[in-house]
């Protein structure tokens, strides 16, 4: 669709649709953008814009049938869930309906890796682009990692590299994305305040894979049921990886080595000695963004030198400072219960946990048993607190204390804390309703901590 002079709704005034309507007002299209937050302002709204975005129209609160009917499509943010009473009407209005990643991708050239699943997407996305930055020049890493991918769509050319990170939501609005890579890390239960299933859930996740032919290639975990089972059923060409196996064809961890089998033998890829990043979720993460990188032709040295030196992500599992004997760790990206539990296996010392947060519905029943005897004090905030306090009285863990914000629960495991513990922010929910999002959270929690 060429989008010259046509009249495209913007939903959203985030960093999204912001996105959004830059590109739109670059390729000659007419945006109108739509906020349904009647609290803010045109003026607060325009103040983000560019100068050539500045003259766009901007509605705030209701939009009426009449209106909708004049646009020829709708580019929806991620945070607008598809079954919204607006898009609902949109849908019956027969506007086509794109997400911020599907406008991107038909005004981008170049080829994309696009990463999702569960956990691990940041730590992926990153390290891959940190891969195609060491190869080329001419290489992006946007998504849902911070950078729009509408922002530098126009950029690209035909040699362009680009890693993206995708969350589920902006699945939902893909029609012609089709990734040169794609990857499912893996599939927990999450967000299913907003799928409201687990099956629709992991169709969203696969959606990631379904304009690929089998010449592109998606990378998968094997010791994922889920990504297994889509692994063996999808067209795509497969490329798997394992931390507990040894695979005939893939990437996996054999002993004390990360082994690559092309089908012709294998081959070290590194010893896992080598590596800065701990643990098996980042082992796997590893595995991932170099199955990514082979799938897109990079020279193995270039990918070797690079995952060596890799350091990892702010906000996973971050360690923030040393305080009196007590180290402080940030894990504020852990927004779920299987997210967190990875944080708590990390964990060699006695610990304070800090948890709690935004309802998205999830179970912590694993999570509460993951503890086995690490945790000394769970330390709990947010609309979740009760909910999780109920479920660790339910398998024996008594040592909760409640705190009104993230700053008391800090000052709390300072005061309890003694000298060779950790304190951990893992809370297993999103931040939502206390913080915008869990890179504020987690920039918080380093600041309290510098307090203490």
């Amino acid at each position: 669709m060429s989008l010259k002079k046509k009249r495209v709704l913007v939903v959203g005034s985030g960093i999204s649709g912001m996105g959004a309507v830059e590109l739109l007002v670059k390729v000659a299209a007419i945006p109108i953008l739509y906020e349904g937050n009647e609290q803010k302002t045109e003026e607060e709204i325009r103040a983000g814009l560019t100068e050539k975005g500045k003259d766009i129209q901007i509605i705030i609160g209701k939009i009426t049938e009449d209106l909708i009917a004049t646009f020829d499509l709708a580019v929806i943010s991620p945070g607008v869930p598809v079954d919204s009473p607006l898009v609902c009407k949109l849908k019956e209005a027969k506007i086509p309906i794109w997400g911020e990643v599907e406008l991107a991708f038909v005004n981008s050239k170049g080829r994309i890796a696009a990463i999702t699943g569960t956990n691990g997407k940041t730590t992926t996305t990153t390290l891959l682009g940190e891969i195609l930055k060491a190869y080329q020049e001419n290489a992006y890493i946007v998504g849902n990692i911070g950078i729009p991918y509408t922002k530098i769509a126009l950029d690209t050319d035909e040699e362009s590299l680009i890693a993206a990170e995708i969350s589920s939501f902006q699945l939902e609005t893909i029609h012609a994305f089709q990734p040169a890579v794609s990857a499912i890390l893996n599939i927990t239960p999450d967000h299913l305040d907003r799928h409201h299933t687990l099956e629709e859930y992991i169709r969203v996740k696969e959606q990631i894979a379904v304009n690929q032919t089998a010449k592109e290639t998606c990378v998968l975990n094997y010791e994922d049921e889920h990504t297994r089972k889509f692994g063996e059923n999808t067209h795509t060409n497969v490329l798997f990886f394992s931390s507990q196996r040894t695979l005939e064809k893939g990437i996996y961890i054999e002993e004390d080595s990360i082994y690559i089998n092309k089908g012709t033998g294998k081959e070290e890829f590194c010893k896992i000695s080598e590596l800065k990043l701990l643990g098996s979720h980042n082992y796997e993460n590893i595995m991932a963004a170099v199955g990514c990188a082979i799938s897109l032709e990079i020279p193995i040295e270039v990918i070797r030198k690079t995952v060596t030196q890799f350091m990892g992500v702010e906000h996973r599992i971050e360690y923030v400072a040393e305080k009196n004997g007590v180290v402080y760790y940030n894990d504020s990206k852990g927004t779920n219960p299987d997210a967190a539990i990875k944080g708590i296996s990390a964990m060699h010392r006695p610990t304070l946990l800090i948890a709690g947060g935004y309802d998205k519905q999830a179970t912590y029943d694993e999570w509460i048993q993951s503890f086995q005897g690490k945790v000394r004090y769970l330390v709990l905030i947010g609309e979740t607190k009760n909910k999780i306090a109920e479920t660790a009285k339910k398998y024996g863990f008594d040592n909760i204390i409640f705190a009104e914000t993230l700053e008391e629960a800090v000052q709390i495991c300072a005061l309890k804390a003694e000298v060779g513990n950790a304190v951990l922010l893992s809370p297993a929910c999103a931040s939502w309703g206390m913080f915008p999002n869990y890179e504020v959270r987690g920039n918080m929690f380093k600041e309290y901590v510098k307090k203490q």
